[in-house]
């Protein structure tokens, strides 16, 4: 099973940006390892916005050290691009215009205001598995964890 850490930008990566994190990631999990063994894993960014971790336990499962590892990256890719990845009070959203991220206080005005419905589009960024990804990643705010918060 692959298991899946997402983070999400605070803004839309740039060309520039994404090429410079993509091959730090690919760097990293060409010797990323758990007690010396190396670890099948992979990276991914996609819409401009989420940096997307995988890595296959089957193969070899990630320890608390190995994660910890990761977490360092991703914080040392945070301060040379000036992005925000670990701001949990960001909710991403589709609108017509595509993906955005706001503060949880500005999603709960968008809903006040109508702007935001029990259909629009949230990203669930605790799933945890790539099958998850697939399928309650990317789901109407009815059915994420979003609605017992903001419904």
């Amino acid at each position: 099973m692959q298991r899946i850490w997402i983070y999400q930008a605070n803004r839309p990566l740039q060309e520039n940006e994404k090429g410079l994190i993509q091959s730090r990631l690919d760097e990293f999990t060409a010797q990323w390892k758990a007690h010396g063994k190396s670890l099948a894993a992979k990276t991914e960014i996609r819409y401009d916005r989420f940096i997307i971790v995988m890595v296959d336990d089957e193969v070899a499962p990630p320890t608390g050290c190995s994660i910890d590892k990761s977490v360092h990256l991703l914080k040392a890719i945070e301060s040379e691009t000036g992005l925000q990845l670990f701001d949990r009070m960001q909710v991403a959203y589709r609108d017509a215009e595509g993906i955005q991220a706001v503060p949880r206080t500005a999603f709960e005005q968008l809903i006040a205001e109508g702007h935001v419905t029990d259909e629009t589009i949230v990203f669930n960024n605790l799933v945890g598995t790539y099958p998850e990804l697939e399928t309650h990643w990317e789901v109407p705010l009815r059915e994420s964890w979003h609605a017992n918060v903001f419904l």
